[in-house]
């Protein structure tokens, strides 16, 4: 079968070889000139990803048979509405705008009776203040439908409102608005998922940290299947809730909740799987299971029930999605040390850097500007705890 597959990042590569071990042929688009999927790709297209025109032409040339996208919040409206086009199985059009546009998240956990915090849609900075005057300082502002934590403001003063607001809405992109809401200072959670037919499993789920510069930004993501200070038995509850009320008939989730007060608050889920090789490294890790195999059969057109449930053999198993931080506050790197013990240690399983010796480094400003990663995977926690020493003590930025 031939499946079409949007955007062709280093993001999308481990579901192109899925699919090509399968025994389909990928396609590929994506706007840059030599993208790396293009050298994985059956047939590529050097398009923007919303183009529509141009992707159904490029689809109808090569006969689609099925279009998928992962780890790309910004692909999915368009996976639903290439997916009715081409009549292929996919999300459909309402649910894609539910699992991207928060406001409308919140006002389904509403509907639900699930916890949220207070919020209001913003058409304008007066709408935000006010929210501001009603629940007070701090509250956090953030684009409706954005990425990578573009456009996240956390909000103290009506002064930084003023500056802060027009940037915040230039990132939404279906409509210009923003979601302003109360900001609850709590421990932060990721879950991710695999829906079926009938059920929704989850994967894996992550203590989150973050930057100190700024804490819209993660900087570590440390899995486990239980946790002896949270009820991770709760936050599966309370997010299967969600997604089985939800009109998502197969597919990855990935959401994100803050605890307050005994209770989890969502802040955002998705309809895909997490980024940064959450679900193509972490997440199969974590089960053992090949979830990227059950999704392209899905797609394909063969939807069936399969048992995601956790195997007592991975129960004490942990990964960390860790971030590398910009020494000091920034600078010409002069030299990297410690990539050796990177490259020899089994339980680092990926690492990226996003800059060489000679490039001036910042501390990042959102999600994408983060100066790298490594994901560790470990037979339990103990042995987990040991390699981030390591790497702490071995690895080194000078500049």
């Amino acid at each position: 079968m031939n499946i079409l597959v949007l955007p062709g990042t280093m993001w999308q590569l481990a579901l192109i070889n899925k699919i090509k071990e399968m025994g389909h042929r990928a396609l590929v688009v994506n706007p840059a000139p030599n993208s790396i999927g293009f050298s994985y790709a059956d047939a590529y297209l050097q398009s923007d990803i919303f183009d529509v025109d141009k992707v159904v032409a490029f689809g109808k040339k090569y006969h689609v048979d099925a279009i998928m996208s992962d780890e790309c919040d910004i692909a999915m409206n368009l996976i639903a509405e290439l997916g009715e086009i081409f009549n292929v199985p996919c999300l459909d059009k309402d649910t894609a705008r539910l699992y991207t546009d928060k406001f409308l998240m919140r006002e389904f956990s509403k509907k639900l009776g699930l916890k949220y915090p207070e919020y209001k849609f913003c058409k304008t900075v007066k709408d935000a203040i006010e929210l501001l005057r009603e629940v007070g300082a701090p509250i956090i502002i953030k684009p409706l439908d954005s990425n990578a934590s573009h456009g996240v403001f956390k909000i103290t003063t009506e002064s930084e409102l003023l500056e802060k607001f027009n940037e915040s809405i230039s990132f939404s992109r279906h409509e210009k608005c923003v979601l302003a809401e109360r900001f609850i200072d709590g421990i932060e959670f990721t879950i991710d998922g695999i829906k079926t037919p009938s059920m929704h499993y989850t994967l894996a789920i992550s203590e989150k940290k973050h930057f100190k510069h700024n804490e819209s930004i993660a900087n570590e993501l440390y899995f486990t299947h239980h946790n002896a200070k949270f009820d991770y038995d709760e936050i599966r509850r309370v997010n299967d809730v969600f997604v089985m009320h939800s009109n998502l008939k197969f597919g990855f989730t990935h959401a994100e909740y803050k605890y307050e007060n005994g209770s989890f608050y969502l802040i955002e889920i998705a309809a895909r799987g997490g980024g940064n090789m959450i679900s193509s490294v972490v997440t199969q890790y974590m089960t053992g299971y090949d979830t990227y195999r059950y999704l392209i059969e899905c797609a394909t057109g063969n939807m069936h029930e399969q048992d995601f449930s956790l195997r007592p053999e991975y129960r004490n198993r942990a990964a960390v999605l860790k971030f590398f931080s910009t020494p000091h506050k920034g600078g010409v790197v002069k030299e990297i040390r410690g990539l050796d013990y990177l490259d020899l240690e089994p339980d680092i399983i990926q690492y990226k850097l996003n800059f060489r010796t000679g490039d001036n480094i910042v501390p990042a400003s959102n999600d994408s500007a983060r100066i790298g990663f490594y994901i560790a995977c470990s037979e339990n926690k103990e042995k987990l705890n040991e390699v981030m020493k390591n790497v702490d003590q071995n690895f080194e930025v000078i500049i």
